[in-house]
């Protein structure tokens, strides 16, 4: 991403998550560890099934009253009655506010220049009122900026950046093998594990209890993991639900087709970087693995 453009990704959604509860509330769900959230940390996280299959995969960031949940605006509803669900007599308060806020993608240079100038060095910062983080996911998704929407465009106009297709955005998450749309296609159809939630610092092994704990830390001692998802490119348009085949060997199932399509894929039988830059047919359309 070059230095002085920005993304604004207009379909996501944040979550008010407050009161003397908050902290343990979420550390009772969640997979990280909300004790590494703080005014200089961010981190990406999730809600697995009990069963430790995937549901939902956020950010979370510290507010003044508690935390930032920002999520694809697909599953805004749907968490906030999940965690509704989980509340029961804690003292919490879940509140949508996703009218409020947007979120824009600066370059990890820029980044790095306005913590220089602000003479800050922490991996999350507040510039104007606004969290600034870098990413946990991957160095090639550049840092995120959650601000009130008029507060953006001036934090534009002051850092001299340029409002950029996010076409460029999307294509690098999809090289770096992290699903940025239609990832409704993946609940309950993996397990966390699966969907690279280690890769993507998003499990905290050593916290303690979650949702779907139990079955995740079992995968993860007795090396039960077998399937990972993986992007595929194609020329073709590749529909979702399609057989991936390898040397005419079943080897997977296409989970996100279309532009930016993931396979769930069987790594038992070959090294995950065997199969990288590998030819395969996805239902007899061409195809390689990334």
């Amino acid at each position: 991403m070059k230095k002085n453009l920005i993304n604004i990704l207009k379909d996501r959604g944040v979550i008010s998550i407050s009161g003397k509860d908050a902290g343990e509330f979420l550390q009772n769900i969640i997979t990280n560890d909300i004790n590494a959230v703080s005014k200089y940390n961010s981190i990406f996280s999730g809600i697995f099934s009990p069963q430790g299959k995937y549901l939902f995969e956020f950010f979370v960031i510290k507010s003044e009253e508690g935390y930032f949940i920002e999520c694809s605006e697909d599953f805004v509803d749907e968490l906030l009655e999940f965690l509704e669900k989980y509340k029961f007599k804690s003292d919490v308060s879940v509140k949508n506010i996703s009218d409020e806020y947007v979120v824009g993608i600066i370059s990890n240079e820029k980044f790095e220049e306005i913590k220089k100038n602000e003479n800050k060095f922490s991996q999350t910062i507040i510039y104007r009122t606004s969290p600034f983080f870098k990413d946990p996911r991957s160095e090639m998704l550049g840092t995120r900026v959650l601000s009130n929407l008029e507060k953006l465009y001036l934090t534009i106009k002051r850092l001299s950046l340029t409002i950029d297709d996010n076409t460029n955005y999307f294509n690098n998450a999809h090289k770096a093998g992290i699903p940025i749309k239609n990832l409704r296609n993946l609940q309950n159809k993996l397990f966390g594990l699966e969907a690279n939630f280690e890769e993507l610092s998003a499990i905290d092994f050593k916290k303690g209890c979650y949702i779907g704990q139990e079955n995740t830390a079992r995968m993860k001692l007795k090396n039960k993991l077998r399937k990972k998802l993986l992007p595929l490119a194609s020329d073709e348009n590749l529909e979702t639900g399609s057989e991936i085949k390898l040397d005419g060997k079943l080897i997977g199932k296409l989970l996100i087709g279309k532009s930016y399509p993931f396979g769930l894929i069987n790594i038992f039988d070959k090294n995950l970087s065997e199969l990288k830059g590998k030819d395969v047919l996805v239902d007899n359309k061409k195809a390689k693995i990334i």
